[in-house]
């Protein structure tokens, strides 16, 4: 199974284009998270809408949606609340806010903790992805990169926009606890 994996990633990697070391910002984006995002990312694979459900379809790559999640209003007793449903690639892992430019270390701690137990090693592939025009995936992937020391890292720049507009199927995420 793990060679038919590693075969079927050589087999993609050839047609994902790579980052150039010198194309990508330097540090994380701040602000205007929802604004157009760079085509490369320095030490990470930036892939496409069907290079994305092709290493979906693979099993071998761990995915994660970074879409941050609204903290729940203070409302009046007895309100019943609802939150928004997120639609998101089946089998991905939801850890919201992790993508901001600067994040809490209580968030840090979150980020790490769930990178470290989907992942079996710094080299397993990670895929980060939110929605297209949006920052949070990508300072993730450079956070994963940079900060954290993997070395198999993916960014889907299109994320859940394209995956929905080629109708690649999607389920209902809930966003993984928070730490205790």
């Amino acid at each position: 199974m793990i060679r038919a994996v590693a075969i079927m990633l050589a087999v993609l990697l050839p047609a994902i284009a790579v980052a150039e070391d010198d194309a990508a910002p330097a540090g994380y984006k701040m602000d205007h998270y929802r604004s157009p995002v760079p085509d490369k990312l320095d030490g990470v694979t930036v892939v496409d809408d069907d290079a994305a459900y092709a290493l979906w379809k693979t099993g071998a790559v761990v995915f994660i949606d970074v879409l941050p999640r609204p903290p729940k209003p203070k409302l009046p007793e007895g309100t019943i609340f609802r939150e928004r449903p997120r639609n998101s690639i089946p089998d991905a892992i939801w850890l919201p806010n992790v993508g901001y430019g600067r994040i809490a270390e209580e968030t840090d701690a979150y980020f790490r903790h769930y990178l470290d137990a989907a992942a079996q090693g710094k080299d397993t592939p990670i895929l980060f992805f939110c929605l297209r025009d949006c920052w949070m995936s990508w300072n993730a992937a450079k956070r994963a990169v940079t900060e954290y020391g993997y070395t198999r890292v993916f960014w889907y720049p299109d994320g859940t926009d394209g995956w929905e507009f080629f109708d690649y199927p999607v389920g209902k995420a809930k966003p993984a606890p928070r730490l205790e």
